[in-house]
């Protein structure tokens, strides 16, 4: 008889912390998400963020590229530019010789890596 009650005084304590353990489970289970989400803003600030800069400083080097501005292409062409229009860019290479000898390359300007300076005539 006294094993029976002692086994029921175990059981009354294990429902209490059973009770406690699921009225606490709202803020564990908000305490297990907040390392993945403390991720996620770190991700946003060390890999999203510099990279959309990145993009819009790319956007503006872009429009402010004129005619006669030298650009260098995603694939390393180096030229002066001679003509833009809308989405395409007109680069002269080859500076040097007759007009003849010089080759210009139509591109996307997507395709533009970067602009130099402007060349002085």
């Amino acid at each position: 008889m006294f094993e029976t009650i002692v086994a029921f005084a175990e059981a009354g304590t294990t429902d209490t912390a059973a009770a406690e353990a699921a009225a606490a489970s709202p803020l564990a289970a908000v305490i297990s998400f907040l390392p993945m989400v403390l991720i996620i803003v770190l991700l946003y600030f060390m890999m999203i963020r510099p990279q959309r800069k990145k993009e819009k400083e790319t956007q503006k080097m872009l429009a402010a590229m004129k005619v006669g501005d030298k650009v260098v292409s995603i694939g390393g062409i180096c030229g002066k530019v001679t003509k833009i229009k809308d989405d395409y860019v007109f680069v002269e290479t080859g500076n040097v010789g007759t007009p003849a000898e010089r080759t210009v390359i139509k591109f996307e300007r997507s395709a533009i890596k970067s602009v130099e300076q402007k060349i002085q005539a």
